[in-house]
């Protein structure tokens, strides 16, 4: 079943870029999370999509969330691509697809890694879901407004 508005989001654990290991529980009670699936380090899709979030990160900052990207690229193909185009937020490792597939955030067109983005208040409860594999910078657009709407409640 995959994780919809209102679900309690998965706790996870996984690798990230800087070779550390970032939890989901970690911010709960701190920060509100916009983690985003992505098929493909340094695809045109991809790139389109984590430089917009690169561009609005201070924005997402000042709101109190957190942004962390997930594919099933490794550390080391992360770090490069982190590198490349100056992006400051959490890459994660999700080999194998585990915490992907724990999401349902799975296959576009039953053939690729699906770009789902999930908001996260900081109870750690989905408050946003936004699919769209085209749509780049409407998972940014979309995470921000909600992020807005979140702060005016």
């Amino acid at each position: 079943m995959p994780v919809k508005v209102g679900d309690t989001a998965p706790d996870f654990s996984l690798p990230a870029q800087n070779d550390s290991t970032v939890s989901l529980r970690d911010f709960r009670g701190k920060n509100a999370v916009v983690l985003y699936f992505y098929p493909k380090d340094d695809t045109p899709g991809c790139t389109a999509e984590s430089c917009a979030f690169r561009d609005q990160y201070e924005v997402f900052k000042n709101a109190g969330a957190e942004v962390i990207g997930v594919s099933g690229d490794s550390s080391e193909s992360h770090q490069k691509f982190a590198a490349k185009y100056n992006l400051q937020f959490t890459l994660l490792s999700d080999k194998g697809d585990q915490v992907r597939k724990l999401y349902g955030a799975t296959a576009a067109f039953g053939l690729f890694p699906g770009r789902v983005t999930y908001v996260i208040d900081q109870q750690g409860v989905v408050q946003y879901v936004f699919d769209s594999m085209f749509n780049f910078q409407g998972h940014v657009e979309e995470a921000l407004k909600t992020l807005q709407q979140l702060a005016a409640k």
